[in-house]
């Protein structure tokens, strides 16, 4: 059965478009269909609640901001994974850098303006703490993701979690598919090492490592 973004997906280029000339319907509707698989992806890289919502928040700020910049409707995808994923590596350096993270940060008048309507368009709609915390394990799972360096990380999620593919996912890192491709390899790797290292294999998560 098709979900909600796979038949929105076939006007996804109309609406695109649209939001790229300012229509601030189209950003909002934009918001409405990609809010909770961005926060997801960003969920899982930092297995944190707060941070992710956050994250998730300052992606579509960037969106409204430098939608009119993208060249092709039909790379939005891995450019707004790009816009996630390089947000997601600036959060754990500054982590790194400051020990402490502060998710409260102040903006101008029009980041205020952006990030009301990023809120009103994703609604109420669904709970993402709760959907993602659903399953057997997903917190170990979680944690040993967070084992992996920042690329393996990134990579295993949008090709496992996201259903992404290999072209899209060298888009939004930026990288030649091989390097991806490595990447994937090496991360799932890691991850069977960890996972099994804690006692968890496939037949207890109902996961294929």
């Amino acid at each position: 059965m098709d979900t909600l973004l796979d038949i929105a997906m076939v006007h996804a280029d109309t609406t695109i478009e649209n939001a790229q000339r300012g229509d601030e319907k189209a950003l909002n509707r934009l918001v409405s269909l990609w809010y909770k698989r961005i926060y997801n992806y960003v969920h899982k890289y930092h297995a944190d609640h707060d941070i992710a919502s956050d994250l998730a928040q300052k992606t579509f700020i960037q969106m409204f901001k430098h939608i009119s910049k993208l060249k092709e409707a039909d790379r939005f995808k891995p450019w707004l994974y790009r816009i996630a994923t390089n947000l997601c590596f600036e959060e754990s350096r500054q982590m790194k850098r400051n020990k402490l993270v502060s998710i409260h940060e102040g903006g101008d008048e029009d980041d205020v303006k952006v990030k009301m309507q990023v809120l009103e368009a994703k609604g109420n709609f669904f709970n993402p703490e709760r959907n993602f915390q659903q399953g057997e394990l997903a917190e170990a799972l979680v944690a040993a993701l967070n084992e992996l360096s920042e690329d393996q990380r990134s990579v295993v999620i949008m090709k496992e979690y996201e259903g992404m593919k290999f072209t899209e996912i060298a888009e939004a890192m930026d990288a030649s598919e091989n390097t991806v491709k490595t990447w994937m390899y090496r991360g799932l790797k890691n991850l069977r090492v960890i996972l099994e290292g804690k006692q968890i294999t496939k037949e207890t998560v109902h996961y294929e490592l």
